[in-house]
């Protein structure tokens, strides 16, 4: 959400349907070797000395405004809620992405510290309502869209957080480490890394049903603005016409509010001219209103998985999904064993499929999701050492296995035993216990869930 293609850019070239079809083909899977990796973290902020107290957008100005002086490797930006997100350069190793937002982290944490603020890694804020920190007419025009579909879209704008993993598409050639297997592959593995880092159980100091609200969110705010397209033989044609017939977010102008027109394609707005001819600009900035699981953008960014607990928790994520992509062997493994969960897809593009339903709901309480998750993460575990990972980072992939895949838990079902217990598994006073009260088998992740 926080591109930074905000601003409407000059001078303006206009474009018509063939270009727009060339240029989505052209710039949204790079392929070639598996060289680079790169990972975006989003962090919920929090008071230190009091959790349950929303922080003021006078201390988040005060607090951002200070570490805009703090020297980083990573890109730092602030989400429409506050949240804060470091994007990692594109790295040419595991490790060197690894140390090099490590070191960001740590930087970053020391200053908020000084302004009585913690990072707190959470897939879904567990206490506050959404409330927008950003005004700016990107966010304008998003909330109003998105509003259209109900209020999941400000949940996920404002009450968010993830672990983001960046990838090379892959080589041009079939095979292992081909562009259409990792394509295929990081739709039906991104089932699995949601379950078993699923960590986004509460919303308004109550369980939802879901180990993974976060993901729930995403799915109630409607397939075309957050969905996938269907999965062929051809990703570039697929994500192609999957770009093409989203609806438009918004019309941007040089100043004042911008358009927000309702269901006006991008195929559709190339062929009216209406509002005003579009552009390749506009091209560019309609896709980075796209949200999808898995978005193509030059490499694939995964987007399916929760943030984290811990300092460090974000580590483990991505060193699985780095090594079940990018080592041939335990791809391979990856593949065959989640190839069998593609029938629970039903051939509905993800999340909007039975597959994506369960793993947000239910986690890896799922016995098939565990299953499959116990075998990926034994291969992330043998392949690890041959990617230059350190012991520190292979025992901590080790220890998430024993601790949360082995027993068929997530960091989700740790914060539910806490709030069962008289805590919310965040500092602070303590709400009033509910149990966990799972949607029925069958409930479509668009109907209500359990917070209201």
């Amino acid at each position: 959400m926080s591109d930074p293609a905000s601003d409407c850019p000059e001078p303006r070239s206009v474009i018509t349907e063939a270009d727009a079809e060339a240029l989505v083909r052209g710039i949204c899977f790079k392929t070639g070797p598996p060289r680079r990796l790169g990972v975006e973290v989003e962090w919920l902020v929090h008071e230190l000395r009091a959790p349950w107290l929303p922080v003021t957008p006078e201390r988040l100005q005060a607090a951002y405004a200070a570490l805009r002086t703090v020297p980083l490797d990573s890109a730092l930006t602030v989400e429409p809620g506050g949240q804060l997100e470091l994007s990692s350069r594109p790295a040419a190793s595991l490790m060197e992405c690894v140390d090099a937002v490590r070191a960001d982290l740590d930087a970053v944490r020391a200053v908020l510290r000084e302004d009585g603020l913690g990072l707190v890694g959470l897939g879904h804020e567990p206490r506050h309502a959404p409330s927008r920190f950003l005004r700016e007419p990107r966010y304008d025009a998003m909330e109003a869209c998105l509003d259209r579909t109900g209020p999941a879209g400000r949940a996920m704008m404002c009450a968010s957080a993830s672990v983001q993993v960046c990838l090379d598409a892959g080589y041009e050639e079939p095979g292992t480490l081909g562009h259409v297997r990792r394509w295929w592959l990081a739709h039906q593995l991104g089932a699995v890394l949601l379950a078993a880092f699923a960590n986004s159980p509460l919303a308004g100091h109550r369980p939802t049903g879901w180990l993974s609200t976060r993901q729930l969110r995403w799915t109630q705010i409607g397939a075309d603005r957050a969905g996938g397209p269907v999965l062929d033989s051809e990703p570039r044609g697929a994500w192609t016409r999957h770009v093409l017939d989203a609806p438009v977010m918004c019309v941007r102008r040089d100043s004042g509010p911008w358009d927000v027109p309702d269901g006006l394609t991008f195929r559709e707005w190339t062929r009216s001219g209406v509002p005003r001819a579009p552009t390749r600009e506009d091209l560019d900035y309609h896709l980075t209103t796209l949200f999808p699981p898995v978005r193509p953008r030059g490499h694939l960014e995964l987007r399916m998985i929760d943030a984290q607990p811990g300092d460090h928790g974000w580590i483990v994520p991505l060193a699985v999904t780095t090594a079940l992509f990018d080592d041939p062997e335990a791809s391979e493994t990856a593949y065959r064993a989640v190839k069998p969960l593609a029938e629970r897809t039903h051939g509905a593009p993800a999340p909007h499929n039975p597959l994506w339903r369960d793993a947000a709901r239910d986690g890896l309480a799922d016995p098939e999701l565990r299953e499959v998750a116990a075998l990926c993460f034994a291969a992330a575990l043998r392949a690890l050492p041959g990617l230059g990972a350190t012991t520190g980072v292979v025992d901590a992939v080790a220890a998430y296995r024993d601790r949360y895949v082995a027993r068929g838990r997530c960091p989700a079902d740790d914060l539910l035993d806490a709030l069962r217990a008289g805590a919310d598994g965040t500092p602070g006073p303590h709400p009033r216990t509910a149990p966990r009260t799972p949607a029925p088998h069958g409930t479509h992740p668009q109907g209500k869930d359990t917070s209201s």
